[in-house]
């Protein structure tokens, strides 16, 4: 009566040690091969990460392998803190950029809500690229193939 519990108990034990076997496999597989975390074998596998920690020591590679993992993620962190610095310098540059604009805005409007009437030298000011200087003349004069209309002057005295 004895003998088939028996063979049934030893038959329950040798496919739990083959399982067992089968996942400490799994487990190496996932952390060297694969090179999840611990964390992630740990979830996958459905055990503790104290006991996958446990199993990947006891493998001659865990030394070489924490190293590349440590070198891995010192360069990662390096690449981040650049690229972080990189950021905060351009938006450091736009927000300078954002503030010179405006200072020149408030200067522009100051400048052109003193009076009802734009003078010939802020209009100018205003158009400088329509402008060429004749130093022969001294002054500045409106470039013809641009097209003017009247109320614009043709050219303009420098002061």
């Amino acid at each position: 009566m004895l003998l088939p519990y028996k063979n049934f108990v030893v038959k329950k034990l040798t496919s739990l040690g083959e399982k067992m076997k089968n996942k400490k496999d799994k487990i190496i597989e996932l952390f060297f091969i694969n090179h999840l975390s611990v964390k992630e074998i740990a979830e996958s596998v459905g055990t503790s990460s104290a006991y996958i920690t446990k199993i990947i020591k006891t493998d001659e590679r865990y030394l070489g392998e924490k190293q590349e993992r440590k070198e891995k993620s010192k360069q990662k962190r390096k690449q981040d803190k650049k690229n972080f610095m990189k950021n905060k310098r351009e938006q450091k540059r736009i927000d300078d950029n954002y503030s010179f604009v405006q200072v020149q805005h408030y200067k522009a409007t100051k400048e052109l809500s003193k009076s009802r009437h734009l003078t010939n030298e802020t209009y100018r000011k205003w158009n400088s690229s329509a402008y060429k200087y004749n130093p022969l003349k001294k002054r500045y004069e409106f470039d013809k193939k641009l097209g003017r209309t009247a109320d614009v002057p043709k050219f303009i005295k420098e002061r």
